[in-house]
């Protein structure tokens, strides 16, 4: 007689073997996404290529000083502010350097990371040393016959930067004060090079807008790759809801502090106008263009946001002429 009892409905699965092997743990990997082709390799030699030109744009923070004293044009604090660039170039170079020769195997592992010319095999980490010797040497140069002050902040700026390569890199938050200090040191040493007092206003701008960028970039690195997928250890201690938490905190300190400092340098420009007090709208709008491609997770690198987003540099240009207006007609 046929058995028309109902049976349970197949799964799917096959059944389980005793003597099979246990599973493998899943290993968390790099999306495909994120698994670059090699870009286009620029005309420019490894060794300057090393040395991150691309992000010397950074260091255009040390005119801010002098701009906003309204002091830029003039010759000394002009030149002074140049050879301040100069030297920053030249001692981020350093940095770079170390930071990839000692990084050289992590970097081979990371989807951008490892077509650096260090980790892409292109220079040797011997003569990067080198490289970084002699670039250290001639900024450090530059900075203490510019300004003994200016002497001192890049060798605090190395210091910090040198630590933070060795370990502090790995210890969450700690990193985000690290990099933070790196951008903060750059607007002080337009300041310290043209002996231009800087305001307490200033340095709060400077600082939770340093920030507000290092936290946006931990931000977009965690969405983009994920906690695992790179080569920070301290990706694996942050998540996005804190990490969000930290760049909107420091966007909302910047913007009060750059409104006090407007408000306390106003007054009457051109034509009788409140000129700085007007530059905080593009200069909120671009805050908010920011932080848009922070979300969005595409702020990694920010000199690539800056020199790319065409809408961040219209509102940039808008609020240059305005604070410029604002400074140089008082």
């Amino acid at each position: 007689m046929t058995d028309t009892s109902p049976r349970p409905a197949s799964t799917g699965s096959a059944p389980l073997d005793p003597s099979a092997p246990a599973a493998t743990p899943a290993v968390p990997a790099i999306p495909e996404e994120h698994l670059l082709e090699e870009p286009r390799r620029s005309r420019l030699p490894a060794a300057v290529r090393a040395m991150r030109p691309r992000q010397w744009v950074k260091n255009v923070l040390v005119f801010t000083a002098p701009l906003a004293a309204g002091r830029l044009f003039e010759r000394d604090v002009l030149l002074g502010s140049a050879l301040a660039f100069v030297a920053f170039c030249l001692m981020s170079a350093t940095v770079y350097l170390v930071n990839d020769v000692r990084d050289v195997e992590e970097d081979r592992l990371h989807p951008r990371k490892r077509f650096r010319p260090i980790a892409a095999g292109e220079l040797r980490p011997q003569a990067a040393i080198v490289l970084a010797v002699i670039t250290g040497a001639i900024g450090l140069t530059v900075g203490f016959l510019t300004s003994p002050q200016l002497g001192v902040t890049l060798v605090i700026y190395v210091g910090l930067q040198l630590l933070y390569s060795a370990f502090l890199k790995h210890l969450p938050v700690v990193d985000l004060a690290m990099v933070a200090s790196g951008f903060l040191l750059r607007a002080i040493a337009g300041g310290v090079a043209s002996d231009i007092p800087l305001s307490q206003w200033f340095l709060l701008v400077a600082a939770f807008g340093s920030f507000f960028m290092v936290a946006g970039k931990r931000y977009s690195e965690i969405k983009s790759l994920g906690s695992e997928a790179g080569t920070r250890r301290s990706l694996e201690r942050y998540s996005e809801s804190y990490l969000r938490f930290a760049w909107m905190l420091a966007a909302a300190m910047v913007l009060i502090s750059y409104s006090l400092w407007a408000f306390t340098n106003g007054g009457a420009g051109a034509f009788t106008i409140p000129w700085t007090a007007i530059s905080i709208a593009p200069f909120t709008l671009g805050l908010l263009q920011y932080a848009l491609e922070v979300d969005a997770g595409h702020a990694g690198e920010p000199e690539e946001v800056v020199l790319h987003d065409r809408v961040l540099q219209g509102v940039g240009l808008l609020w240059l002429v305005i604070i410029s207006i604002g400074v140089f007609s008082r």
